[in-house]
């Protein structure tokens, strides 16, 4: 329109790392808490961060180690509140849980998500980081060459990825990849004059039109 506009994005947020995969009905995921892990590594952060945010979301009161903490740590801060004890709601709260801080969450923000369910990572979209955290004994350098050869030809499905990996020692769980996803950033901007305003929201599609997140 004279004088102004609107422009708008849309953005993949299942080819990131769900951290609402530690944690399944209430209880510590195994193989989701040992890709993360393996990222962890990758970005340089130590390993017992995935246990403290694991001990933040699951629903019992018992510390896990290393690094692990419960109503008894929070509870002694300066401070005191509880354990979370639920699923995450949003990458800030991450702030409020043991040995986070904001390099940490700037380090993890472009390969994780927090989404309001567990679910597979689409690996039509996922960074190498993200690809080599969930594929074991895949290295960064591996999956940039796999990213290389998706762009020409993505895959068809987890079949296919499996069956193009660069080697049989690379193991991947059954059920943490796909090739679609449910969940999606839109962020809007419009500009009229010197006016400006910026909005984001999350879509979950399931079917028929999208909700909001």
């Amino acid at each position: 329109v004279d004088n102004g506009e609107i422009t708008g994005l849309i953005e993949d947020r299942q080819g990131l790392f769900n951290l609402n995969n530690l944690v399944r009905n209430g209880t510590t995921s195994a193989p989701d808490m040992a890709q993360f892990r393996r990222l962890l590594g990758m970005l340089g952060l130590p390993g017992e961060l995935a246990t403290a945010l694991a001990d933040w979301m699951d629903a019992d009161s018992e510390t896990q180690y290393p690094g692990g903490a419960e109503d008894l740590y929070y509870l002694s801060l300066p401070q005191p509140y509880r354990a979370a004890n639920r699923p995450l709601a949003e990458l800030s709260e991450l702030l409020r849980i043991k040995g986070f801080d904001e390099r940490a969450i700037e380090s993890l923000r472009p390969y994780v998500v927090v989404l309001p369910a567990p679910g597979p990572i689409n690996v039509n979209f996922a960074q190498p980081e993200v690809l080599a955290a969930v594929a074991q004994s895949m290295t960064v350098a591996e999956a940039r060459v796999l990213v290389q050869e998706r762009d020409i030809q993505p895959f068809k499905d987890a079949a296919d990825f499996r069956k193009r990996l660069p080697h049989e020692r690379i193991t991947v769980p059954d059920g943490s990849i796909s090739t679609s996803s449910q969940f999606f950033l839109v962020t809007g901007r419009a500009t009229i004059g010197r006016a400006q305003v910026s909005t984001q929201a999350l879509l979950q599609r399931s079917g028929g039109w999208p909700s909001v997140v």
